[in-house]
């Protein structure tokens, strides 16, 4: 039902999914990502090849830490995509995963989660917004500001600030971006950081956090900025995903000159979540 992808598969891979950019986007920049850092192991499955119509990007599950590495998921036929959920052993639905993919895939996690009677809900419904040109960004003044990059000494911090960390499950995929992908922070002058972004394994930039006493002096528009002209020097798609909710985050990057994608979503499912969060 679902085969993976060796070294050279992934690199044609990465190439096939630029085709269904905007709708393939976290899928392809994991892989534009994945062909060039060697970070924590994924496997990369597709139901058929060359002409795959379901590519997912699954982590190891070695450590229970691990379980909380989401999955990634692009389709381009429903009908597929609900047999492989369904009858391949993809994905083990006595267990704890959480899979990031199209919106439009709800229904399709809904009745396969129904039909094995596990319990299984959407946490997340997320703009897509891509910065198409980082040389058209408007100018930052960050003169008389500390811009460097997190390091492990602050994975605590960014768990404990994270609306889905705070739980010691998380750990293990904060320190991977920080060990592995690239981040800015604005450090106080005791050099400890007040202000900070993170980039996924997808290559989405994220976890955008300004510590209450020092909101209000523009470093979410520093490391926004930052991190985009640094993602975009080392190849890297830069885009975001911005919880519908999130109105402040959405005028941000919208102001930085991040455009939406109004025909597309991107959503989380999470399936037995009891089990990490009990």
């Amino acid at each position: 039902m679902a085969f993976e992808l060796s070294e050279d598969q992934l690199k044609t891979a990465e190439n096939e999914l630029k085709k269904y950019l905007p709708m393939s986007q976290q899928v392809y920049g994991f892989l534009v990502i994945r062909n060039r850092v060697r970070s924590d192991p994924v496997r990369v499955l597709v139901d058929r090849w060359p002409q795959f119509r379901v590519i997912m990007c699954k982590p190891h599950g070695e450590q229970k830490s691990d379980l909380f590495k989401d999955a990634l998921l692009f389709a381009t036929d429903a009908a597929v995509l609900e047999e492989i959920l369904s009858k391949s052993s993809v994905f083990d639905w006595s267990k704890y995963f959480c899979v990031g993919t199209s919106v439009s895939h709800t229904e399709i996690f809904k009745a396969v989660a129904s039909a094995k009677g596990v319990p299984c809900k959407r946490v997340a419904k997320c703009y897509l917004m891509t910065l198409e040109d980082v040389s058209r960004l408007p100018p930052v003044d960050s003169s008389g500001i500390s811009v460097s990059s997190l390091d492990e000494s602050h994975i605590g911090l960014v768990n404990q600030t994270w609306k889905f960390g705070k739980v010691d499950v998380a750990v293990g995929l904060i320190r991977n971006m920080i060990a592995n992908f690239p981040s800015c922070c604005v450090l106080d002058a005791e050099g400890k950081p007040v202000s900070w972004i993170l980039t996924y394994a997808s290559g989405a930039i994220g976890m955008l956090y300004t510590l209450p006493e020092h909101r209000g002096k523009g470093y979410a528009k520093i490391l926004v900025s930052s991190l985009a002209k640094r993602n975009h020097a080392l190849g890297y798609p830069v885009y975001s995903f911005i919880g519908e909710e999130n109105a402040v985050s959405y005028r941000l990057f919208a102001n930085l000159g991040f455009t939406e994608d109004p025909s597309y979503r991107e959503a989380w499912f999470v399936v037995n979540e009891f089990q990490i969060f009990p």
